[in-house]
């Protein structure tokens, strides 16, 4: 007899889940007062979609809040209070804007206490997108993140090969047991092949004075390039969307971008770039910054001129590419306080510049060029140096070229 129990534990099991399953189905489609679908939390997803999980929980999308991302979370703190708080509101007593898009299962009940469940902790998870119906479209900057799309709560949307209703479900020692899917998908639209998905974040995003801070969207637009976001941050890998969405924290990803050569005659040297992407490189966040060093050897290997040797945007300017935002006297200010775009020096999209440099010094034998990308200029580094992680502080060495003279 014992024998037999054991043998029927996993069926047991197996129609428990089927059990549970069922209430949570019955009570999403009745509207009872239970867990939404916007609240599901992506390890549930994962029991399932086991690589797409992985991939996520290494991402910026899956480290979103304020909880998991340092940079985001210190500047957070800083404008706004405590994650782990409920009611914060900013200075003009309104809900934290910056929640709408890194954390939008708490912006849609609005919440700012994000360790209240784990849908808000992961901020953009697996039903962040995969509630989204449509597009409603940029008016007025007020539609960012997720007031920017019509969400369902009944079933889960997707680019297709969706599934719904009961499957076979084999269990060891058991046979095959029929299950109900608690989590119902479909897929109504084609919002998941276009890149409306991704813009409503990353589209355009002014601060309180009406100046642009981050405008990915119009960019992309402006350069008449018609690739979607998907296309390059979720390439199809063994047929499945890589749920990695590398981006502006994976340097291996900015190389992509870049085309970096050097010539050399005559103590004369021309670094040349050329960005290969829809957007400007850097874009995104203000605060990402590239720069050009340049390096002369003699015929031994010694190096005898730079041209910086300590800070780029003190000693050479012009190396640096970045979006300067300025204040009311023109110098440079954190987003929320800019008044004005200062200089705008970054890559327009499929954009050839050449840096030439004429080297003050005889008797050099070869130059190299190094490409270097920041997610932080020095002044927010400074600022930062004691609640950031020291490897986000450093920049990433990106492409290096060398040409003999």
């Amino acid at each position: 007899m014992l024998k037999r129990y054991l043998r029927a534990y996993p069926t047991f099991i197996a129609l428990l889940f089927f059990a549970v399953s069922m209430v949570f189905t019955a009570n999403l489609q009745a509207g009872n007062n239970k867990p939404m679908l916007h609240h599901v939390p992506s390890a549930d997803c994962g029991s399932c979609h086991t690589e797409i999980y992985r991939q996520w929980a290494g991402s910026m999308h899956g480290n979103s809040t304020a909880l998991k991302d340092p940079i985001h979370g210190a500047m957070y703190k800083s404008l706004m209070g405590s994650p782990t708080k409920e009611g914060v509101k900013s200075k003009k007593g309104t809900y934290p804007v910056c929640l709408q898009c890194h954390a939008p299962n708490a912006a849609r009940d609005g919440k700012t206490k994000l360790d209240t469940m784990a849908a808000y902790s992961e901020g953009v998870n697996c039903v962040a997108c995969h509630t989204m119906k449509k597009a409603l479209g940029p008016k007025a900057n007020s539609r960012l993140g997720a007031k920017a799309f019509e969400f369902s709560e009944t079933a889960l949307q997707g680019p297709g090969g969706s599934f719904s209703g009961s499957q076979q479900v084999k269990v060891p020692g058991g046979e095959g047991v029929e299950m109900v899917n608690p989590f119902p998908h479909e897929a109504r639209s084609n919002l998941f092949r276009s890149s409306d998905l991704c813009l409503g974040c990353h589209e355009s995003r002014k601060n309180g004075k009406g100046v642009p801070v981050c405008s990915t969207g119009p960019e992309v637009m402006h350069s008449g390039n018609t690739v979607t976001c998907q296309s390059c941050h979720m390439p199809v890998v063994n047929g499945a969307a890589d749920h990695s969405m590398a981006g502006g924290h994976d340097p291996a990803m900015v190389k992509r971008g870049v085309i970096f050569t050097v010539s050399a005659d005559n103590n004369r040297a021309v670094v040349n770039i050329k960005n290969t992407l829809a957007h400007n490189l850097p874009t995104g966040a203000p605060f990402r910054n590239m720069v050009v060093k340049l390096i002369a050897f003699d015929a031994k290997g010694k190096q005898i001129w730079s041209n910086y040797k300590k800070s780029a945007f003190k000693e050479d300017k012009k190396s640096v590419m970045m979006l300067f935002l300025v204040g009311k006297d023109g110098k440079p200010v954190p987003p929320p306080k800019a008044t004005n775009i200062g200089r705008d020096t970054r890559l327009k999209p499929g954009e050839s510049r050449d840096f030439v440099y004429h080297i003050p010094v005889k008797g050099v034998a070869k130059v190299r060029a190094e490409l270097f990308y920041d997610l932080l200029p020095p002044p927010v580094k400074k600022m930062l140096a004691k609640k950031v992680p020291a490897n986000l502080l450093k920049p990433s060495l990106i492409a290096i070229a060398e040409a003999n003279f």
